[in-house]
Order: structure tokens, then sequence, then C-alpha cells
């Protein structure tokens, strides 16, 4: 049952698992942070260390399953809300070979581990054991590219894109009514009464 934390917590647990699996030889020649990076954090990118970013641009609502019920749920349960998260994922770098060698190395780690499940998901979304989230790369084309860093400040960098689907978020428990209260009574005949 995943919360309101799921949208971050697919974003964070990305990142955690390709800083952690970043491979010594790698480190040793091109050191990189991993971050994610919201809006905000794009403003002012002129002095970076080398850095592979992790930006959500684009959230959609998963179109086959927008109103699909989770499999081991009753039928009067609320549908949980399905998403699709589209990451765009850039490598800051001053030089061409650092560039190239981490983002093609950050594209094979993703190709091998395409599923994030319970094990690979940070905690604070509330994941259950059915909750499973698959990285696929999307073709963007060259005109969605640019109107992307278009919108944001720093100059165009070399990217990929990603969508993570499905995140599936469950409503909130609420009560909708007021407990039933019953009371006993006791049903006779009239005559008998009298």
């Amino acid at each position: 049952m995943a919360n309101i934390l799921a949208i971050h917590s697919v974003g964070a647990s990305l990142v955690t698992y390709l800083r952690n699996s970043y491979p010594n030889s790698l480190r040793d020649a091109f050191p990189c942070q991993f971050s994610l990076f919201s809006s905000g954090d794009l403003v002012e990118m002129n002095e970076l260390p080398t850095t592979l970013s992790l930006f959500l641009y684009r959230v959609t609502m998963n179109e086959h399953l927008r109103n699909a019920g989770r499999m081991n749920g009753s039928t009067d349960e609320n549908v949980p809300l399905a998403l699709d998260l589209h990451y765009l994922m850039t490598v800051w770098a001053s030089s061409a070979e650092a560039e190239h060698s981490i983002l093609a190395w950050a594209m094979r780690q993703l190709y091998h581990h395409s599923v994030l499940d319970i094990s690979s998901l940070s905690s604070e979304a509330a994941w259950g054991a059915e909750d499973v989230v698959q990285v696929i790369p999307a073709e963007l084309s060259n005109e969605d590219i640019m109107r992307i860093w278009d919108a944001v400040n720093p100059p165009y960098r070399l990217s990929v894109s990603y969508i993570a689907r499905v995140v599936r978020i469950d409503p909130e428990t609420q009560i909708d009514s007021k407990p039933v209260v019953t009371s006993r009574f006791s049903m006779m005949d009239r005559e008998a009464a009298t």
C-alpha cells in the first residue's frame, strides 16, 4: 500500500541504486555524484561537479490501469491512483569521456536492473509486497527534448529519458459515514398486548 511519498521514493530509490552500484574502476577515473533534481535545482547549474542527475519532468496517469483495482483487493475498495513517472537522466561533466562513460554505465545498469520491488524501493512510501515499478527507456522526439531544455535555464546536455511505471498510490482509508448503532426491539401481536 504505497502512500503519497511514492513519487519521491521511486526517484530516490533509483538514485540510491545507481550511487551504490557505481563501480570503483569508474569511481577512480570519473568521481561522480548522484542526485535527484527538482526544477529549482536546474536554475544554477554552471559550476557543478561531475554529477548524474535524475529529473522528473512529467507525471501522467497510466492509461491501462486508470480504473483497475488491486489483484487481491475487494471490489468495494477505492481504486489506487496509477501513475507513470517520466525522468530525464543527465550527466553533468566537463569532459566528453566522463559524460559518455558515466551515461553508458548508467544506461546499462537500468537495462539490467529494470524492476524495482519492495527490496529496492525506499521505505518512506510504505510499499506493499505486491508493489513493483518497472523502469523502461522512453523515446522522446528532438522537439520534445528541446522543449524540455528550453524550459529550464542551463544549456542542453546529453540526456536519456525513462518511464517508471506503474506507481500506484493507495487512497487513504476514511470512514464515509457514522457507524451503525443497533438496538433490540420486539414485535408482538396487537391483540396479545392488550
